[in-house]
């Protein structure tokens, strides 16, 4: 077999053909743009997402800071490990002034040890900022949904665009045996 054959029957519905239809050639070049939104979009949509939310974690790591803070009250001892209490405590600022908030700690420290937590450029708590390693899956993480959001949007949109094109089809089938259905009703009978 001719490679020319199996090319003849691959781009079919672009060729010049007395039996295609305007719907066969729309489908064709919608097929077309789905895929290559698909492509093009998801690719684009994943790598910018990615590189966006990389940026934001390591905005954090540079402008959050650990200290040590000292703990202003007892926290509360419990059976279960991983029990995490809230408790006061006190820390000093960059700036040299000091600071009392509220913050998790583990279970059972007595108040005057010590902890380190983690505060923003204006003194204030906050949470840990996520390492490399940590950012870089979540941006990767994030950078894979967001392609597959693309990707799904443009399949789902393709698919009821090739939906409403079957059913216009069918109607238009229908339109064309009700003009050449009974001339031949009485040949088959």
């Amino acid at each position: 077999m001719g490679t020319g054959r199996r090319t003849k029957r691959l781009l079919w519905r672009w060729r010049a053909n007395r039996l295609r239809r305007r719907a066969d050639v729309l489908e064709a070049w919608l097929v077309l743009a789905v895929w290559t939104l698909i492509a093009v979009g998801g690719t684009l949509a994943g790598v910018l997402t990615a590189r966006a939310a990389d940026d934001v974690f390591a905005q954090q790591r540079a402008e959050r800071t650990p200290v040590r803070a000292v703990l202003l009250t007892d926290a509360p001892r419990a059976d279960v490990e991983s029990y995490r209490a809230l408790v006061q405590v006190r820390w000093t600022s960059a700036g040299g002034s000091t600071h009392t908030g509220r913050t998790l700690v583990d279970g059972g420290r007595k108040a005057g040890s010590t902890v380190v937590l983690w505060t923003n450029t204006q003194g204030n708590l906050t949470t840990r900022p996520p390492s490399r390693t940590d950012a870089a899956i979540e941006a990767g993480f994030l950078g894979a949904a967001s392609a597959l959001a693309v990707t799904g949007v443009a399949f789902g949109a393709g698919g009821a665009a090739r939906l409403w094109l079957d059913r216009r089809r069918i109607d238009e089938w229908g339109k064309e045996w009700d003009l050449v259905g009974p001339q031949w009703g009485h040949k088959t009978g």
